[in-house]
C-alpha cells in the first residue's frame, strides 16, 4: 500500500462543558486533569449568545492528545462505550466523535465527591501524510479531493483500531 495513503490518527480533543456555573467550571477542570492528566484549556464564549451569557465568560474545558498519547487515551475510552459506534457518528470528511455519559465508566477513574458525576465529548481526527499543507503558516495549501478521507475509509478505520460499528441501514 501507498505510505501516503495511510489513515492515521491526528488527535483526539476531549471537550466538557459547564454553561454558567463556576462550581461546575471547577468540577470539569478536576475531572478533565484526572481524566488526561495535560493542560487544560478553559473555553470561553466568544460573543454574546440569545441565552444572555456575556462575551468571554468561560463556559467549558478542553483537552486535545496527539501521538501515542491519543491513542493510549482512545483505547481506554473505547472500553468506556463498549466499543460501539454509529455510522451516524462520522462525519464525510472521516473523524468522528462520540459523548461518555459519566467520567467515571473510563478504567482507571474513580468516583470523586467533589466533582460529582459529569460526561464528556470526544472528538477523534484523523489524517494523512500531507494533510500539513492546509495548517502550515507559509503557503497555505489544500488537500486534495482525492486525498482527503472518506466516511467508508474512518469507518474502516475505526474498525480496525477495534471499534464495532454497525452496518448503515
Amino acid at each position: 500500500m501507498n505510505p501516503m495513503r495511510e489513515v492515521r490518527l491526528a488527535k483526539l480533543t476531549l471537550n466538557m462543558g459547564a454553561g454558567d456555573s463556576a462550581a461546575r467550571l471547577e468540577a470539569s477542570k478536576k475531572a478533565m486533569k484526572t481524566i488526561a492528566g495535560k493542560t487544560i484549556v478553559v473555553t470561553s464564549t466568544r460573543k454574546r449568545t440569545t441565552f444572555g451569557t456575556p462575551r468571554n465568560k468561560a463556559i467549558g474545558v478542553m483537552v486535545t492528545l496527539r501521538g501515542t498519547e491519543a491513542a493510549a487515551m482512545l483505547k481506554r475510552l473505547l472500553e468506556a462505550i463498549e466499543g460501539k459506534l454509529k455510522p451516524t457518528q462520522f462525519d464525510r470528511t472521516g473523524n468522528f466523535s462520540f459523548g461518555i455519559q459519566e467520567y467515571i465508566h473510563i478504567p482507571g477513574i474513580q468516583y470523586d465527591a467533589e466533582i460529582g458525576i459529569l460526561g464528556l465529548d470526544v472528538a477523534v481526527t484523523l489524517e494523512r501524510p500531507g494533510y500539513r499543507v492546509k495548517r502550515k503558516r507559509i503557503r497555505t495549501g489544500r488537500v486534495g479531493a482525492h486525498h482527503q478521507i472518506t466516511k467508508d475509509e474512518a469507518i474502516a478505520w475505526a474498525r480496525q483500531f477495534g471499534f464495532r460499528v454497525e452496518e448503515e441501514s
